[in-house]
C-alpha cells in the first residue's frame, strides 16, 4: 500500500510563495509519474502538474506555467511543487497523486494513489 501525504500548505498574501511537498511510502517511488492537482470548494479537481518518474519531463496546466514549478527527489521519495506569484484563484485544496506509468502526463487519468490534500488559501 502506498501512502502519500502532502505538507506545505498555508495562507499567503497574493504575490507570495509556497512549496508543497508530498512524501511517499514504499521503494517504488522512482518508478513513477507524480502528479499534483487542486479542487477549490464548488468545483471539480483540477490537472495541475505532472511529473516524470526520471523528473526529466514535466507538464503543468496553463494557468500554472511560469509560476509553479514540480519538482522531485527520488532519494527522500518526496515530489514538491513550487508556486510563486500566488493569485486568490489559485486557493484550493492542493492534492499530490502517483500515476501507474513513468511518463507524466497531462490530465488526471492513470492515477492510482492520492493524498489526503493540503490547504492553499492565498488572499487579496
Amino acid at each position: 500500500q502506498v501512502q502519500l501525504v502532502e505538507s506545505g500548505g498555508g495562507l499567503v498574501q497574493a504575490g507570495g510563495s509556497l512549496r508543497l511537498s508530498c512524501a511517499a511510502s514504499g521503494r517504488t517511488f522512482s518508478a513513477y509519474a507524480m502528479g499534483w492537482f487542486r479542487q477549490a470548494p464548488g468545483k471539480e479537481r483540477e490537472f495541475v502538474a505532472s511529473i516524470s518518474a526520471s523528473g526529466s519531463s514535466t507538464q503543468y496546466v496553463d494557468s500554472a506555467k511560469g509560476r509553479f514549478t514540480i519538482s522531485r527527489d527520488n532519494a527522500k521519495n518526496t515530489v514538491y511543487l513550487q508556486m510563486n506569484s500566488l493569485k486568490p484563484e489559485d486557493t484550493a485544496t492542493y492534492y499530490c497523486a502517483r500515476r501507474t506509468v513513468p511518463f507524466a502526463g497531462w490530465g488526471s487519468d492513470g492515477y492510482e494513489y492520492w493524498g489526503q490534500g493540503t490547504q492553499v488559501t492565498v488572499s487579496s
